[in-house]
């Protein structure tokens, strides 16, 4: 036997799709069991409209949507492919979407796929039913199409059982049986079937099985409109499936599909109709299939209207036949992939559409063998990426439904959501709503972006206006707190970054093992230090300080870092791992004149002999005790100053009293954001990915490799001959031209690579762009042009950091 006994759940596009993928990997004791018949389970994949459109703002979305058209047009079914490559075709009919649609193509081309803006009088060549007096212009993507989803499945399956991969329909599963913590068997109605491995690919009963091992699984059922009109005349005599490209009019939260003569219509602009997962009827009892309600004809009344506006012919007809098809909705609208962290062997494939199918089966058929996807850089969908209150049943639906009202709208990089908000608080939130601070949440924290308190600052500083995209959730008052902190001191809420306790005397063995850094050094020393994959990619960045013997403080980036660490405990409690960050707080104070705020509060040594550059220390400001890291990712003199959170007001209120004869102001994430980007400060999630390894992307210092054996060093050492790209640092001259990032960097005229981090550099006078792109053209120097919408932004390449190359800000 090769691989592990494995029991796959669900038969559907995303269960076959696995099945193929890890037998095509070897794995030859597969079992796979649905509750339905084969091919159509009755799952959302039986109703599937099978769109396909590869356009998205993620990365990762992209790449699984890519693989998945290759895929399902090089398999057949009965002799005929399982993917109509016909095309897709996105109309605008107002000047926002004109310009969204240009921002759609800048990220297709970002992720090196072919499409092009069109006009308004090629969009009805490419789909004559359209009214041209409707359409502004459109996005084609000649890859996009539609997937057969159901052949799509019966060749999955066929060649998943031609290496002997076992399918068992009309199995309900009924229970996991777990066994000394693992899973060891999956419960059916036709009895118990032995497993190491279980991977659920229910789809909307996702929720319900989970629960079986006590997971809570964020995802939602929801129902959405689908509908067939009846013979179109205009279409008379088509004898294929479909001629025309799938079509969406996202301003009306429609999409199109032929099917012969006549047309489908799929709406989002209805209500959010959720369903619990526990209220879906079995196949047994459902009267045409468990996925499947009722067509609720009112509901769909302006889509149809909307319908006979955009494709005039289609008044000719009526519509004969709808369902409410239900599908799966998440709280950040991706997929849930990965382990789950109580039972080991329990794993989970959820909230994946027919788009992005065959690349999820691709991607969890590599991570079960190897442990890592080598194909997909898959940070977004680890289910464990959600913090405890992400959690919560009733945030689950909320956030659920929204994204369901959200699916088509236009969204900024920095639009907040609207509900729910002020989840979690710092304790300076009251004296920062004194301030008028603007707020963006950040992992259901209240962060502030600017404060409006700070308007008479622009009397003294110059703050150039952006365009109007980048302007967007922006004030001046964030670059005048970024020239603020340069030239005098300010203040930062750094609450919201996750913070873990490692304890015990297992822990500096196991930071070692875990972390690039080397963390067995003198109490008190901080260090900055990444955490690899077995395959040498970036997980995480991290800083470690070693407030103890034993006991080390670790600023991480998020829940997954927390389940990274928890995944290698010693079995013999030696380690002991707590998110503090609850019940602490942080201030980030830097600045010129930050010593001379707190020499003032505090009998420590502050001086640079006293408390060295990446040195913590335990001490008071005034009667508060705190842990202050003498680091800053601003590039100035300061002190990230930790206190527990039932003081953390006081701590706030004492700083701001010493600092006003200093200049002291609070500052935002605005001002944050330039300023780290002038020091080239990398930020995990943006910058770099679980794709990307250290050397790539600038941070090979992070990496001592004569401190010994750490996960990911073989590996990365092996890919040392294959790095062809680079995380490079441009500026741009026009300060109105400030980008966002995910836009296309173009070296020559051709796509060469996309930008990450931007910001206007409010203290060197130029826009800021990171950007990866081939090591032969990030040379210092090199001009280069960034897609912006629908025009070309000139940029050059620069050496860096941009800001105090030799350190002496920090160092004074």
């Amino acid at each position: 036997m090769v691989g592990r006994r494995t029991v796959i759940i669900g038969a559907g596009v995303v269960g076959a799709a696995l099945a193929d993928e890890l037998s095509a990997l070897g794995w030859t004791d597969i079992t796979v069991v649905d509750q339905g018949d084969l091919p159509a389970t009755g799952g959302s994949t039986s109703h599937a409209p099978g769109l396909v459109f590869q356009a998205s703002g993620s990365k990762v979305l992209t790449d699984l949507a890519r693989y998945t058209v290759e895929k399902f047009v090089s398999l057949e079914h009965e002799g005929q492919s399982c993917f109509l490559q016909v095309g897709g075709l996105e109309v605008a009919t107002t000047p926002e979407r004109l310009a969204e649609i240009h921002r759609r193509h800048g990220w297709l081309t970002s992720w090196g796929i072919e499409a092009e803006v069109v006009d308004a009088d090629r969009c009805v060549e490419l789909h004559p039913l359209v009214d041209r007096e409707r359409v502004l212009g459109g996005l084609h993507c000649p890859t996009d199409g539609l997937a057969k989803a159901l052949w799509a499945v019966e060749a999955q399956i066929e060649r998943a059982k031609s290496r002997g991969v076992r399918f068992r329909p009309r199995h309900e599963v009924t229970g996991i049986a777990v066994e000394d913590g693992r899973v060891a068997g999956v419960d059916t109605d036709h009895g118990q079937i032995p497993a190491e491995v279980v991977v659920c690919c229910a789809g909307i009963w996702g929720p319900k099985v989970a629960a079986l091992v006590g997971m809570t699984l964020p995802l939602t059922p929801l129902a959405h409109q689908l509908a067939w009109t009846g013979p179109i005349p205009a279409l008379s005599g088509q004898t294929e499936e479909a001629i025309r490209p799938i079509l969406r009019h996202q301003d009306a939260d429609l999409y199109y599909r032929d099917r012969y003569d006549q047309l489908g219509i799929g709406y989002y602009g209805h209500r959010p109709m959720p369903i619990d997962a526990n209220d879906l009827l079995s196949v047994k009892d459902a009267e045409v299939m468990p996925s499947v309600l009722d067509f609720t004809p009112d509901d769909f009344a302006p889509a149809w209207d909307e319908t006979q506006a955009l494709l005039p012919p289609a008044a000719e007809t009526k519509i004969e036949e709808g369902i409410n098809g239900i599908f799966s909705f998440t709280p950040d609208g991706m997929p849930l992939l990965g382990e789950s962290p109580e039972v080991p062997g329990f794993w989970v494939a959820e909230a994946v559409w027919v788009t992005h199918s065959a690349g999820v089966g691709r991607a969890m058929a590599e991570w079960l063998a190897n442990g890592y996807s080598e194909s997909f850089d898959l940070h977004e969908c680890d289910l464990n990426r959600f913090e405890k209150f992400q959690l919560a049943p009733e945030y689950v639906l909320e956030r659920d439904c929204q994204n369901f009202v959200e699916v088509y709208d236009i969204l900024h990089p920095l639009q907040p959501m609207d509900s729910p908000r002020a989840v979690r608080t710092s304790p300076f939130y009251p004296r920062q709503q004194e301030l008028g601070a603007y707020f963006l949440p950040a992992t259901g924290w209240e962060r502030p972006q600017w404060y409006e308190a700070n308007q008479p600052l622009l009397e003294r500083y110059d703050v150039p206006q952006p365009n109007d995209w980048a302007a967007k959730y922006w004030s001046p008052v964030a670059g005048a707190e970024a020239l603020a902190t340069r030239e005098r001191v300010a203040m930062y809420d750094m609450t919201a970054l996750k913070r873990l306790s490692v304890t015990g005397p297992g822990a500096t063995a196991f930071l070692q093992r875990l972390s690039t850094g080397n963390v067995d050094r003198s109490v008190g020393s901080v260090g900055y230090s990444l955490l690899l994959d077995v395959d040498g990619g970036i997980r995480s960045d991290v800083t470690i300080a070693r407030l103890g013997a034993n006991e080390y403080q670790v600023g991480a980036n998020g829940a997954l870092d927390q389940d990274w660490f928890n995944r290698f405990l010693p079995g013999d409690g030696s380690v002991v791992i707590t998110d503090i960050t609850p019940g602490t707080c942080c201030i980030g104070l830097w600045g010129p004149k930050a010593r001379d705020v707190l020499s003032k509060l505090t009998d420590a040594d502050l001086t640079n002999d006293g408390l060295k550059y990446f040195r913590a220390a335990r001490f008071s400001i005034g009667n508060v005790p705190v842990t202050a890291m003498r680091l800053s990712y601003v590039g100035e003199l300061g002190w990230e100053l930790y206190t527990t959170a039932d003081l953390g007001l006081r701590l706030w209120d004492t700083i701001w009293q010493a600092g006003q004869e200093h200049g002291l102001v609070a500052a935002g994430r605005g001002a944050f954001n330039s300023l780290r980007l002038e020091k080239g400060y990398r930020s995990f999630g943006t910058d770099m990915t679980f794709e990307h390894d250290p050397y790539e992307a600038g941070l090979g210092f992070a990496v001592k490799l004569d401190k010994g054996d750490f996960i990911g060093r073989d590996a990365l050492l092996r890919r040392q001959e294959n790095r062809t790209r680079t995380l490079a640092c441009l500026t741009i001259d026009d300060p109105v031209a400030v980008v966002m990032g995910k836009e296309p960097v173009f070296v020559d005229g051709r796509p060469a690579g996309y930008v990450t981090s931007a910001a206007y550099g409010y203290t060197i006078g130029k826009g800021i762009a990171y950007a990866w792109l081939p090591a032969d053209a990030a040379d210092p120097g090199t001009p280069v042009e960034i897609g912006y919408f629908d025009r070309r932004v000139r940029a050059v390449v620069a050496a860096e950091p941009l800001f105090d190359p030799k350190m002496t800000r920090l160092r004074g």
